[in-house]
């Protein structure tokens, strides 16, 4: 079943609480480690490859017009891994250039479910947002960076869940799933240093 959205604020923003899982998409080195979300054999991935999906259906990694995921090269962030993407995009780059996504690992984003952005008045993607922890009283700015499945709720990139002092191993990292975190969204607003992201960009 398709989550609901939330009742709208007064102040046009939307809020939800929900544990957190953690959403490596898009981590493609830029942290200096020289590791991305996902690989081939023979790498070390953050991520497990299967939530990438598999071939003949990626919806995890950038591929070619074949279908065949590009692999990063000698001069890129990430030799010889996977290009991992995110929802948003960073306008004027190339499919296969690893700077035109988000990064999990520096870039401090949410998911929501993928029927929000049609469903929403007003535009989600790249819109601001924050994630505050109501036990330690911490607060962590974010934008909306990513859509996942319609039947899950609470989920964040690395930073964020580094930002909020929970383990961000994508692997193991068990982030809030311990007590309900509180995720506010602000449709129309744009994330400092980000763009709008309307479903024709």
């Amino acid at each position: 079943m398709k989550i609901s959205i939330p009742p709208t604020n007064d102040d046009g923003s939307i809020s939800f609480r929900a544990g957190m899982t953690i959403d490596a998409d898009g981590a493609n080195g830029h942290d200096g480690s020289g590791r991305a979300a996902y690989g081939p054999s023979g790498t070390n991935p953050l991520d497990y490859l299967a939530n990438a999906g598999h071939a003949g259906n990626w919806w995890g990694i950038a591929t070619d017009a074949d279908g065949e995921p590009y692999i990063q090269k000698d001069y890129d962030l990430a030799p010889g891994y996977y290009i991992s993407t995110t929802s948003y995009q960073h306008s004027g780059k190339e499919k296969r250039d690893p700077n035109r996504y988000l990064d999990s690992a520096v870039d401090r984003f949410i998911v929501v479910p993928s029927h929000w952005r049609t469903e929403i008045s007003g535009v989600v993607l790249g819109c601001a947002a924050k994630v505050y922890d109501p036990k330690t009283g911490r607060t962590c700015d974010a934008i909306v960076g990513d859509f996942g499945p319609t039947t899950h709720l609470g989920e964040a990139s690395m930073a964020v869940a580094a930002a909020l002092g929970f383990n961000s191993n994508p692997k193991s990292g068990t982030a809030g799933c311990d007590r309900q975190l509180v995720y506010t969204i602000y449709p129309g607003i744009p994330g400092f240093g980000y763009e709008l992201k309307p479903m024709n960009s």
